[in-house]
């Protein structure tokens, strides 16, 4: 076992030798860019990392976590709710979708069930669910039933009248996942080429659509021109990955109000807005829960312990017999660390917490670090706690050094793309510091976050850039 002095000791040399010989092992995603860091122990928000480089290397840092783990753990690490839920499911048996599950029962009722926690949004006698082990997983399965839904499983073609949908509607920025069937729905050709495309020819070819993401006249100009073209809409309700992009008042109930008008599907990802934006789903308004035939949530859903997603479809909508089992399926030990989690955030008022808390968040991310360094970001973005603050051209070009200096100043954030070059005149966008704590962070927690990032912009400045 590799011993863990108290923050500010160092590791050994051979435990450190270790640390830097596990990290080669793993294949590295990040082209060389990945991060000499690695994380020791953890609870809470708070999280022990250990440089590999350089001369604090195996020295240990104490860094506040401000993405969650990919905005994944809203409990932040080591909570004692998730603690009898892992006993409780590894007790109730490992039974596939084939068979039902008692803990799987207890999950979908409290959720779907008459007086659930999201029945008025999505009632059982109208929806059901199935569940995955990824948030690319959970769209794939969202795509295979779109593309099912205009399909004659007896007659092996088209539907009638359904020939001609043969198009999806994606927007400029947007992330929907790495895998093969939701490459096609991104707009950069960096992630699309050299990789297959879809087939395209009538009559089951699939053609994919960009819109600039929270611009009213070019989406009603194209449903005007192209809706009877269409299949269904993907849409992220704040876009993430393009620099966490909040659409106008309004903007989503109407894509809403045209997708039924035209008789086109909508399919919601929220696997990155699920329990983060002061609800637990962010196709909401003013006016209560936006309509949705698809919708997808993972991340927070698995409290950080499991990675899981869940589709949330409407009844009419399937795949032919077999065409969607997974080993994964809502397996009993995910349900119930499912249900636990979902519950302490309802009981303990978390997700409403996050709304006004956001607002404070924001105000203080405006004054402290984009008015205090003008020149390395442009503005502050989002809704409770998902949150953005767009870098400039100049900063952009100094990312990896900039993270470094946050990390050594005791935060961690993550750095999302931007939405790069848009269309229809808009302009381009650069990455964005993504700031997602886990719900558990309170006013203090929020402090303290903003005033380590003011300190690692600081020495990134002091360094020179």
């Amino acid at each position: 076992m590799v011993k863990v002095p108290a923050p500010g000791g160092r590791l050994e040399p051979a435990d450190l030798e270790r640390l830097r010989a596990g990290q080669a092992l793993q294949m590295d995603h990040y082209g060389g860019g990945r991060l000499p860091f690695t994380c020791v122990q953890a609870r809470g928000l708070v999280q022990q990392m250990v440089p590999l480089e350089g001369e604090d290397a195996g020295r240990v840092l104490e860094v506040l976590d401000a993405s969650g783990g990919y905005a994944s753990a809203c409990l932040g690490a080591g909570h004692a709710c998730l603690q009898p839920a892992f006993r409780e499911g590894l007790e109730r048996g490992y039974v596939t979708d084939e068979l039902g599950s008692l803990e799987r029962t207890l999950l979908l009722e409290e959720l779907f069930g008459p007086g659930g926690r999201w029945a008025d949004r999505f009632p059982g006698s109208a929806y059901h669910a199935s569940g995955r082990n990824s948030g690319s997983e959970g769209l794939e399965l969202a795509l295979r039933l779109v593309l099912e839904s205009g399909f004659d499983r007896r007659r092996l073609t088209a539907k009638a009248g359904r020939e001609a949908r043969r198009t999806v509607l994606a927007f400029e920025g947007a992330w929907h996942g790495w895998t093969g069937g939701l490459v096609p729905l991104l707009n950069r050709r960096h992630y699309r080429l050299g990789l297959p495309a879809p087939v395209s020819e009538a009559p089951f070819g699939l053609d994919v659509a960009f819109l600039p993401f929270g611009e009213q006249e070019p989406l009603e100009r194209y449903f005007a021109l192209e809706g009877s073209k269409l299949s269904a809409v993907i849409v992220e309700p704040i876009q993430g990955d393009a620099g966490i992009l909040v659409p106008p008042p309004g903007y989503l109930r109407r894509l809403a109000g045209l997708c039924r008008e035209h008789g086109v599907l909508l399919v919601a990802d929220e696997v990155l807005t699920f329990a983060k934006t002061g609800q637990f789903f962010a196709m909401t308004d003013e006016e209560g829960p936006i309509p949705t035939d698809i919708t997808v949530i993972g991340k927070s859903l698995g409290m950080g312990a499991v990675s899981t997603s869940m589709v949330i479809a409407r009844r009419e909508l399937s795949v032919r017999s077999s065409g969607a089992v997974s080993t994964s399926d809502l397996r009993p030990l995910t349900c119930a660390l499912m249900r636990s989690g979902l519950r302490y955030l309802a009981e303990e008022r978390l997700i409403e917490r996050a709304g006004p808390l956001g607002v404070e968040l924001r105000e203080r991310l405006h004054r402290d670090v984009v008015e205090a360094f003008p020149e390395l970001f442009l503005e502050v973005r989002g809704l409770g706690y998902m949150n953005g603050i767009e870098l400039t051209e100049r900063a952009a070009g100094g990312l990896s050094r900039l993270r470094h200096q946050l990390l050594e100043s005791g935060v961690f954030v993550e750095f999302m793309a931007g939405a790069g070059r848009r269309s229809h005149g808009l302009r381009y966008m650069f990455p964005a510091m993504r700031i997602a704590p886990p719900l558990i962070a309170g006013e203090e927690d929020l402090r303290r976050i903003v005033e380590r990032i003011r300190e690692g912009t600081r020495r990134f400045v002091e360094a020179g850039r």
